[in-house]
């Protein structure tokens, strides 16, 4: 497995991970020994944060409009009739 693959393949357990976590906090599970009283701040800013930077990592890897790059890659594939 090269490197491109292995950063992939964190970036799919990782959205994987989140989208699950989300899930489980929507259905009432949760970790409480994690929410005492003192650190609720910051688990909200958790509980936001790293669902949403998983998800802005996914849309970057997985679309073609961020980079120079990319946008020639696609075009590449329109070319040869792959996309």
């Amino acid at each position: 497995m090269n490197k491109d693959k292995t950063k992939q393949f964190i970036a799919l357990v990782g959205g994987f991970l989140g989208a699950l976590y989300l899930a489980l906090n929507a259905s009432g599970i949760s970790a409480e020994w994690i929410n005492p009283q003192k650190v609720d701040a910051w688990v909200n800013v958790l509980n936001t944060g790293i669902p949403i930077a998983l998800t802005f990592y996914g849309v970057y890897k997985n679309t073609f409009i961020v980079t120079d790059k990319a946008k020639k890659q696609e075009e590449m594939l329109k070319q040869k009739g792959m996309k």
